[in-house]
């Protein structure tokens, strides 16, 4: 006769049988599997496609039919030539809604928004002309005595804020539209 195994031990009445996977093992496991390839795929993009950070300056800045009133009231004519530098290998750059914005002591001085949109190929160097006018613009406070000072000085230290809209393309692939935003603080001359 053959031998014969012992009996297995039977669980204590009122507790249930372990089972090996449960529900939230498994979404757990699955969700940590999924987290691994977009990290994964996410790196290896990052890797072959190696983006750079964009290079804005302003090369060119002047005023134009300067009046400062005496009540402080300001009609100019801001203009700046802005370069923007795309370092990239394999992204090129869309342009479609363009702002700029001009301060003085973080008071708006003046506005465009009809900057033109561009196209910006890879490892590219493109110059935007921007007039910004500023009419009969009423200088705040201690405002207008800074502005006629650093203006009698030779140069009036000014911020330009850059607001786009903008999109990546890789190859045949376009990105949704991202949010650019830009500070330079030229002195004008």
């Amino acid at each position: 006769m053959p031998p014969v195994a012992p009996p297995r031990p039977q669980p204590p009445p009122g507790t249930k049988p372990r089972q090996p996977f449960s529900l939230f093992r498994c979404i757990a496991i699955t969700l940590l599997t999924l987290l691994i390839i977009v990290g994964l795929v996410v790196l290896i993009i990052w890797l072959v496609l190696k983006p750079h950070k964009m290079v804005y300056s302003i090369e060119n800045s002047s005023i134009h039919d300067y009046n400062l009133t005496n009540n402080n009231h300001l009609s100019a004519n801001f203009n700046f030539t802005i370069r923007a530098y795309n370092p990239n290998k394999k992204v090129s750059i869309y342009y479609d809604n363009i702002e700029v914005k001009l301060f003085f002591n973080s008071q708006p001085i003046a506005f465009n928004n009809n900057v033109e949109p561009f196209y910006q190929p890879r490892r590219n160097v493109t110059h935007m002309n921007v007039s910004l006018p500023a009419n009969d613009v009423a200088l705040y406070g201690d405002i207008a005595h800074d502005f006629k000072t650093e203006r009698s000085e030779g140069g009036v230290e000014v911020e330009v804020k850059i607001r786009a809209k903008i999109r990546f393309k890789v190859g045949a692939w376009k990105s949704n539209h991202r949010k650019l935003k830009i500070l330079c603080t030229p002195r004008v001359n």
